[in-house]
């Protein structure tokens, strides 16, 4: 599923305009974005959290030419399921 059929989706079942719909949706994903980038994190319960993780900077390899490489640190988004979203898809 994309964005877009999550957002007919969304319109289905709610019975709002498409055009609500994909404001409702884009403003729940960028409220997501912008507290993730603060360095918060989001709890929905039932369904998981996202949260954001430092990856410490290493060394890596270049495939093409077996070089090594410093890999910069950097901080990444990370999603962890709901018990209740768990024990839904487990069905």
């Amino acid at each position: 599923m994309n964005k877009t059929e999550l957002i007919a989706e969304v319109a289905k079942k709610t019975g709002m305009s498409k055009k609500d719909s994909e404001r409702a949706v884009s403003a729940a994903l960028d409220t997501i974005t912008e507290t993730l980038a603060a360095g918060d994190k989001v709890q929905l319960v039932g369904f998981g959290s996202f949260e954001t993780k430092s990856r410490e900077a290493r060394m890596g390899r270049n495939p093409k030419t077996k070089e090594t490489i410093q890999i910069p640190a950097s901080t990444v988004p990370v999603f962890k399921a709901g018990k209740a979203l768990k024990d839904e898809i487990a069905k």
